[in-house]
């Protein structure tokens, strides 16, 4: 099989991943700025990590943009594996340079630039398998069992264990959970903190499209995402599934407790869709009547 199998895709598909990736670059430079301009606060409000990370999150939700127009293409399970191993080798050969200590928080940024792009494509891709819109009621129970058992008795338990004792007291090399860890900027001396982890992106980004895909305009600011993405226009585009993460990062942070952020999105996800099917149902009967 030739590489050029794996390498395939439509015209319309390649220009979007190059500016899929051209943007999530500028992300990356934009937070390394965002953590420089933190390191001169110092003794930050409580509210100012919340006014960080809000920054950062509504800022990574613009780059969800160009992923809204991307059409499906078939693809095999050899496709997925190698550009599934191709991202992780590029994720571990960033995290190997640690000899030149000016370059982490750069590397850093730029890694969870990467994480964000590419649970943006794995997003996509898993959303072309709901074939109808009700469909996201089983996933959304599935996910949430799934995390709540895993982090009450899994090994999600032990991963949270090992990357609190690490941050508290950094001793050796980082626990390799480590590396599917997005990092965001926050003010004073916290600098480059791990905030969520891809799997939370991954859904993130496979609720805006399904939401897209069903022509359910799922932004709380105005126009569809599609219909922003097509205008051009970014800056107004506010998924309800980053607003949902925003809030269980928001409740972890307050609380001091690692709270599992995939079961509270997709309860907010379902309380979302209940509420806006309660309303259609409404309005239909109001105009039968």
């Amino acid at each position: 099989m030739s590489l050029y199998h794996f390498t395939r895709f439509s015209k319309l598909n390649r220009r979007l991943i190059v500016l899929l990736i051209a943007s999530h670059l500028l992300w990356s430079i934009a937070v390394f700025g965002l953590w420089s301009t933190g390191r001169l606060i110092e003794e930050p409000a409580p509210w100012w990590s919340g006014g960080f990370i809000a920054i950062q999150l509504y800022a990574a939700a613009q780059l969800l943009l160009p992923a809204l127009l991307m059409h499906p293409e078939q693809r095999s399970r050899d496709f997925y594996f190698f550009w599934g191993a191709t991202l992780a080798l590029s994720v571990w050969l960033i995290k190997q340079p640690t000899a030149v200590v000016a370059w982490q928080p750069l590397l850093t940024v730029i890694k969870s630039g990467l994480l964000l792009s590419a649970a943006t494509v794995i997003g996509a891709a898993l959303a072309r398998y709901v074939h109808r819109l009700w469909e996201i009621v089983p996933v959304c129970i599935v996910m949430t069992l799934a995390d709540l058992v895993s982090w009450s008795y899994g090994p999600t338990a032990g991963f949270t264990q090992e990357i609190k004792q690490y941050y508290l007291a950094p001793e050796g090399p980082p626990p390799l959970i480590d590396m599917i860890l997005i990092k965001l900027a926050l003010p004073g001396p916290a600098g480059l903190a791990p905030i969520f982890g891809i799997s939370d992106w991954i859904m993130v980004v496979f609720f805006a499209i399904v939401a897209r895909r069903y022509e359910v305009n799922d932004n709380l600011l105005g126009p569809s995402g599609e219909k922003l993405a097509r205008q051009g226009s970014i800056g107004r585009y506010l998924p309800v599934s980053v607003a949902a993460l925003f809030v269980a990062i928001v409740m972890a942070q307050t609380t001091g407790l690692f709270i599992p952020a995939l079961p509270l999105i997709a309860l907010i996800m379902l309380l979302w869709y209940t509420s806006r099917h309660l309303r259609a149902r409404r309005r239909t009967q109001k105009e039968v009547s």
